[in-house]
Protein backbone atom coordinates (compact mmCIF):
# COMPACT_ATOMS: atom_id res chain seq x y z
CA UNK A 1 0.00 0.00 0.00
CA UNK A 2 1.26 3.45 -0.85
CA UNK A 3 2.21 5.71 2.02
CA UNK A 4 1.57 9.45 2.05
CA UNK A 5 5.31 10.06 1.68
CA UNK A 6 5.49 8.02 -1.52
CA UNK A 7 2.44 9.79 -2.93
CA UNK A 8 3.89 13.18 -2.04
CA UNK A 9 7.14 12.27 -3.76
CA UNK A 10 5.28 11.17 -6.89
CA UNK A 11 3.32 14.43 -7.05
CA UNK A 12 6.50 16.42 -6.40
CA UNK A 13 8.20 14.62 -9.28
CA UNK A 14 5.24 15.34 -11.55
CA UNK A 15 5.27 19.01 -10.52
CA UNK A 16 9.00 19.20 -11.24
CA UNK A 17 8.48 17.65 -14.70
CA UNK A 18 5.68 20.10 -15.47
CA UNK A 19 7.72 23.03 -14.18
CA UNK A 20 10.75 22.09 -16.26
CA UNK A 21 8.65 21.52 -19.36
CA UNK A 22 7.10 24.98 -19.32
CA UNK A 23 3.57 23.54 -19.15
CA UNK A 24 0.94 26.05 -18.17
CA UNK A 25 2.98 29.04 -19.37
CA UNK A 26 1.26 29.44 -22.70
CA UNK A 27 2.57 28.37 -26.05
CA UNK A 28 6.22 29.37 -25.86
CA UNK A 29 8.54 28.50 -28.71
CA UNK A 30 11.04 26.93 -26.32
CA UNK A 31 8.37 24.93 -24.44
CA UNK A 32 8.08 21.19 -24.56
CA UNK A 33 5.24 19.72 -26.62
CA UNK A 34 2.49 17.66 -25.04
CA UNK A 35 3.66 14.57 -26.92
CA UNK A 36 7.19 14.83 -25.56
CA UNK A 37 5.86 15.53 -22.05
CA UNK A 38 3.73 12.41 -22.29
CA UNK A 39 6.65 10.40 -23.63
CA UNK A 40 8.82 11.53 -20.71
CA UNK A 41 6.12 10.62 -18.19
CA UNK A 42 5.70 7.12 -19.65
CA UNK A 43 9.47 6.71 -19.74
CA UNK A 44 9.66 7.70 -16.10
CA UNK A 45 7.05 5.09 -15.17
CA UNK A 46 8.90 2.45 -17.17
CA UNK A 47 12.18 3.34 -15.46
CA UNK A 48 10.49 3.05 -12.08
CA UNK A 49 9.26 -0.41 -13.07
CA UNK A 50 12.76 -1.43 -14.14
CA UNK A 51 14.18 -0.31 -10.79
CA UNK A 52 11.47 -2.26 -9.00
CA UNK A 53 12.28 -5.37 -11.03
CA UNK A 54 16.00 -4.96 -10.35
CA UNK A 55 15.37 -4.65 -6.60
CA UNK A 56 13.18 -7.77 -6.67
CA UNK A 57 15.86 -9.80 -8.46
CA UNK A 58 18.50 -8.50 -6.04
CA UNK A 59 16.37 -9.55 -3.08
CA UNK A 60 15.82 -13.01 -4.57
CA UNK A 61 19.58 -13.44 -4.83
CA UNK A 62 20.06 -12.17 -1.26
CA UNK A 63 21.69 -8.84 -2.16
CA UNK A 64 18.89 -6.43 -1.24
CA UNK A 65 16.85 -5.50 1.79
CA UNK A 66 13.12 -6.29 1.86
CA UNK A 67 12.33 -2.64 2.73
CA UNK A 68 14.12 -1.44 -0.40
CA UNK A 69 12.06 -3.82 -2.53
CA UNK A 70 8.79 -2.79 -0.90
CA UNK A 71 9.65 0.89 -1.35
CA UNK A 72 10.55 0.39 -5.03
CA UNK A 73 7.34 -1.54 -5.70
CA UNK A 74 5.26 1.10 -3.90
CA UNK A 75 6.93 3.89 -5.92
CA UNK A 76 6.08 2.04 -9.12
CA UNK A 77 2.50 1.51 -7.96
CA UNK A 78 2.04 5.22 -7.27
CA UNK A 79 3.63 6.16 -10.61
CA UNK A 80 1.36 3.80 -12.55
CA UNK A 81 -1.72 4.99 -10.63
CA UNK A 82 -0.84 8.61 -11.38
CA UNK A 83 -0.32 7.83 -15.06
CA UNK A 84 -3.67 6.03 -15.25
CA UNK A 85 -5.39 8.98 -13.56
CA UNK A 86 -3.87 11.41 -16.06
CA UNK A 87 -4.90 9.13 -18.93
CA UNK A 88 -8.48 9.05 -17.63
CA UNK A 89 -8.56 12.85 -17.37
CA UNK A 90 -7.22 13.24 -20.92
CA UNK A 91 -9.85 10.84 -22.26
CA UNK A 92 -12.60 12.68 -20.36
CA UNK A 93 -11.39 16.01 -21.76
CA UNK A 94 -11.36 14.58 -25.28
CA UNK A 95 -14.92 13.28 -24.85
CA UNK A 96 -16.04 16.70 -23.59
CA UNK A 97 -14.47 18.39 -26.60
CA UNK A 98 -16.17 15.93 -28.97
CA UNK A 99 -19.55 16.73 -27.39
CA UNK A 100 -19.17 20.46 -28.06
CA UNK A 101 -21.35 21.88 -30.81
CA UNK A 102 -19.59 23.28 -33.84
Amino acid sequence: MATPTIAANAYANLARVLENSGAGKGSEASGQSFASLLKDAVGSVMESGRKSDAQTVAMASGKANVMDVVTAVADTDVAVSTLVSVRDRVIAAYEDIMKMPI
